[in-house]
């Protein structure tokens, strides 16, 4: 029980980890999920193409920044060859140098042209151009989405004649990856949406979107004729990284005779102009990341992490945790482990099922490391217990079993009933007969460790035989043996067992006696009471110290009849009827019928004849 409680108190506290999210922890679930999007193989955009204002760019065109008529100049160009919507991710917040806006501007008015800004606290502007969000639901998208105080936008000629203007921020991650981008971002309370999204309502001609926002944070975005997108509760959305797109350096490759048609997103890749932006699927630059942000949307391929990811993680870790300390503290050790496994197996099905099918960034990766560490500090704290409890046996049982008997105890603790229980059993009394006279041969020699070496030689002796019939030594009392039979182990020929014992006593009492004599010492002989009956067996005792015993009135019969066995001449055993009647294969003779101290009727006595 106490194994099973510190096992819950882990898993309450790998609970309360995961809901308190720490840094690691996050940061480990990004790893989780940089593996669901960058599993797949990758595949070649086939609805967007992307223009880079190269190095090559710059060494035919001069220094940056380039003059805005090159950019009508290109808007010229892509018309011609049938391009779609044009996004730029360049920032135009100044005047034009070369006085080129006018030029610029005449070509963004009418031609699908979609321009960036950035959210900034160090931005110069407080507000930007928007377009108005529908919203349905009960929250606030203000107080969900990430908020800034600046914005820094396009100068007003090219930003009024622009079809849209979208954020290009990212959504800021604890270890710098960009993996996801909001699509609605706040500037002093105001919603603007972003790159990406502007590029699909302006390819869909509407003219606003769609957002719903509860209580709980923003869910989804809503831009017919596509699907419904759903979002995390900051309006955020993770991004598919695993497709290309056919790419062209301006002023070094040839252009498309014909777009088809398709969007074309502008921007930058030449060295130290924009810092290129580290991702899952390693450095890329910033029109890129639009770009597969576009393409999450148009396919409906993006990925998802729903509100109630942590919630289903957390149960999950709740349930598989408590079926792997219930099946290891209390199954078969091959039982646990194929639950403990399926619960590991589980930990990681579940959310890759989900995400095969649902495209849901259920994070596997803590609970696979929760149930992993639960179930090896629970199968330690098991294994512990079963080995202090080994220890425990063979401490208790070592010096009053066989070998045999403490082995099969220590396989099977279970063997052994603790606390005390009611059950029929034979007990042998066995006591030195004659050892005062032998007493006082040592203290008229002075020799009292002579004294000490004889018992113990006799008592050596006789517990080996005692062991080696399967029998339990109770306790030592002096010169006196107490054991019994049927404890802890079962033995249904428990009276055989002890008459058995009994006679090879004899037997050595016999050997002693002999060796005795040859050393010129007082004769020693054995007295043996038997008996069978109904007693309470086990640990009896404290909570801080006890002993495996026995209790009861047949205990104390077997006692009073080994000190009988002084009244009759040349009788060293003596049983009682219910030993005799344990063994009725045996051969006996019956003695008296006498009292005996504690009992009121007279009991029969019997002595088994030795062949």
């Amino acid at each position: 029980m106490k194994n099973i409680l510190i096992s819950g108190v882990v898993l309450l506290a790998l609970l309360a980890i995961k809901i308190t999210d720490p840094k690691p922890v996050e940061q480990v679930r990004n790893l989780n999920i940089d593996y669901y999007l960058t599993q797949s193989e990758n595949r070649l955009s086939e609805s967007i193409f992307l223009i880079n204002i190269a190095e090559e760019t710059l060494g035919v065109r001069g220094q940056w920044p380039l003059p805005r008529q090159n950019y009508a100049q290109l808007i010229q160009d892509l018309r011609l060859k049938n391009a779609g919507v044009i996004g730029f991710t360049i920032l135009f917040p100044e005047e034009d140098r070369n006085g080129g806006d006018n030029a610029f501007s005449s070509l963004i008015e009418g031609n699908g042209i979609v321009l960036s800004q950035q959210p900034s606290p160090n931005g110069r502007n407080s507000q930007a151009p928007f377009v108005g969000t529908a919203t349905l639901g009960d929250g606030v998208a203000s107080n969900f989405a990430y908020n800034y105080s600046n914005v820094i936008s396009n100068i007003p000629m090219l930003q009024e004649q622009a079809w849209g203007v979208g954020m290009t921020n990212g959504a800021p991650e604890v270890d710098g990856l960009t993996r996801r981008i909001p699509l609605a971002t706040s500037v002093n309370k105001q919603i603007y949406p972003s790159f990406s999204l502007e590029m699909i309502r302006a390819l869909s001609g509407s003219k606003s979107y769609t957002m719903k926002v509860e209580p709980t944070g923003i869910e989804n975005f809503r831009l017919p004729p596509y699907e419904v997108i759903p979002t995390d509760s900051t309006g955020s959305i993770y991004l598919d990284w695993n497709v290309k797109f056919r790419s062209y350096d301006l002023d070094k490759d040839k252009l498309p005779y014909d777009f088809g048609g398709m969007p074309v997103i502008i921007g930058i890749t030449a060295e130290g102009i924009v810092p290129q932006i580290p991702t899952p699927d390693g450095l890329k630059s910033p029109h890129e990341v639009q770009a597969i942000a576009l393409e999450t949307l148009m396919n409906g391929s993006n990925p998802s992490r729903p509100i109630w990811a942590p919630i289903l993680e957390t149960t999950l870790l709740l349930l598989l945790g408590l079926l792997v300390i219930f099946s290891v503290s209390k199954l078969p050790l091959l039982v646990s482990s194929l639950l403990s496994g399926l619960a590991l197996l589980s930990s990681v099905a579940i959310p890759y099922y989900l995400w095969n099918s649902s495209l849901l960034l259920i994070d596997f990766s803590y609970n696979l490391i929760s149930i992993i560490l639960l179930f090896s500090i629970t199968y330690f704290l098991n294994f512990y217990e079963q080995y202090r409890l080994r220890q425990q046996i063979k401490g208790q049982f070592g010096t009053y079993l066989s070998p045999i008997m403490v082995d099969m105890l220590v396989k099977d603790p279970s063997l052994m009933k603790l606390g005390g229980e009611r059950r029929n059993m034979t007990f042998m009394f066995m006591d030195i007969v004659g050892f005062t006279p032998i007493s006082e041969f040592y203290k008229n020699k002075d020799d009292p460790e002579g004294l000490v070496e004889i018992i113990n030689n006799y008592l050596d002796r006789m517990t080996k035989i005692i062991l080696k019939h399967g029998g339990t030594i109770d306790k030592f009392m002096g010169d006196c043996i107490m054991a019994f039979w049927n404890a802890p182990l079962q033995q249904d020929n428990h009276a055989e067992l002890a008459i058995e014992t009994a006679t090879e006593i004899c037997e050595a009492a016999d050997e002693l006696i002999k060796e005795l004599e040859e050393k010129g010492l007082p004769r020693i002989d054995v007295g043996i009471g038997i008996n069978t009956g109904t007693c309470i067996v086990g640990n009896m005792g404290s909570t801080a110290r006890f002993d495996y015993s026995v209790i009861g009135d047949a205990v104390n019969l077997a006692s009073r009849l080994e000190g009988q066995t002084r009244n009759y001449d040349g009788i060293r055993v003596l049983l009682s009827e219910g030993t005799y009647r344990e063994c009725p294969n045996g051969s006996f003779s019956e003695i008296d019928r006498i009292t005996v101290k504690g009992k009121s009727e007279k009991i029969t006595i019997y002595t088994p004849i030795r062949s």
